[in-house]
């Protein structure tokens, strides 16, 4: 006897086309290119060039064609241009104007903090320009009787760069040169002294903290309370608008704490000679050369751009953009800010 088990139907196979080279989008190309001789050869033609032509590059770039031969460079000043303008040219010679290299310059002059920047344009074949943007000393960092310079960033510029005419800024810790400042009073202070007004940079002699905050002293006496280093430049042309003005004449102080409200010092007629005031009005020979130089540094503006000042018998007067009144104790208002 016999069994006959149904076994399951197997269905067919389902036939999947392979997809030929013809079927792709490069297929297509290939096919369209059998048909169009002309672009085949420029096809095939490109394909020849392209590493000749990169090659070719890649040889110009470096070649002596185009290695660079004439050096401009500009904004260097001081003791140290002589050894900055070597070290540029040096570093420039041995590139070319189709590969320059703009940070084996700067990499040149690190060992120099007086750089603070650099500038470069190339002109084909042979011609590269530099423009240096310096850091001048603006200070003397005064620390343990040591001496050094220190730009207006709080960078150290090393005792190289010291002169008679830098103001004396006090410091615990002196940095080695190229670092910067650390604590917080001596940057300030180099930061006050940096924003000061060309006419009136040469006449600082010392900035320095006080019971009124950032203090600093002019060449002729005059005392100038900033407070702190926030608004340096509305602060520097505050004064400016105070000693161009015939009221401040007299004055031994000038508070631009709040810098749309100053304030001068008088003293008194009947203050001793040792605590007599230092003239700022036209009286004074430096007073008078600051006024002269600030009128543009002040806008433009005259002792009346100031505003109208009233001065109290203690001698405290307050000079604003606005009138002001002294109160009857012959004191001038105004408040400690920064």
């Amino acid at each position: 006897m016999e069994l006959s088990l149904p076994f399951p139907r197997r269905e067919p196979r389902r036939r999947t086309r392979r997809r030929t080279i013809s079927d792709t989008r490069v297929g297509y190309a290939l096919d369209r290119l059998r048909h169009n001789r002309l672009a085949l050869r420029v096809t095939l033609c490109a394909l020849v060039a392209a590493p000749l032509l990169g090659g070719g590059w890649l040889w110009l770039r470096d070649s002596s064609l185009v290695s660079v031969r004439h050096v401009h460079i500009t904004g260097v000043h001081g003791v140290d241009a002589l050894e900055i303008r070597e070290a540029l040219d040096s570093a420039a010679a041995r590139m070319t104007t189709m590969d320059f290299n703009a940070g084996a310059l700067r990499s040149a002059v690190a060992s120099l903090p007086i750089v603070g920047g650099l500038r470069v344009t190339t002109s084909f074949p042979h011609t590269v320009s530099i423009s240096v943007s310096e850091r001048p000393p603006v200070a003397a960092l005064l620390t343990a009787g040591q001496r050094t310079a220190v730009a207006a960033d709080g960078t150290v510029l090393g005792p190289a760069l010291l002169s008679s005419s830098l103001p004396t800024v006090n410091g615990s810790v002196e940095p080695p040169a190229g670092a910067r400042l650390r604590e917080a009073a001596p940057l300030a202070a180099v930061a006050v002294r940096g924003a000061a007004p060309a006419a009136l940079a040469p006449f600082v002699v010392r900035v320095s903290g006080g019971p009124e905050g950032l203090t600093v002293a002019m060449r002729n006496g005059l005392l100038v309370y900033f407070g702190n280093s926030m608004r340096p430049h509305a602060k520097w042309l505050s004064l400016a608008r105070v000693l161009t003005s015939p009221s401040a004449a007299g004055a031994w102080y000038v508070d631009v704490r709040l810098p749309k409200r100053p304030a001068a010092g008088l003293a008194s007629a009947s203050s001793s000679s040792a605590s007599a005031p230092v003239e700022t009005g036209a009286s004074d020979p430096t007073a008078a050369a600051l006024a002269t130089s600030l009128a543009k540094a002040a806008g433009g503006s005259t002792g009346a751009s100031a505003g109208s000042s009233t001065t109290s018998g203690s001698g405290e007067s307050e000079t604003s953009s606005g009138s002001s009144t002294a109160s009857g104790s012959g004191e001038s208002e105004t408040s400690p800010g920064g």
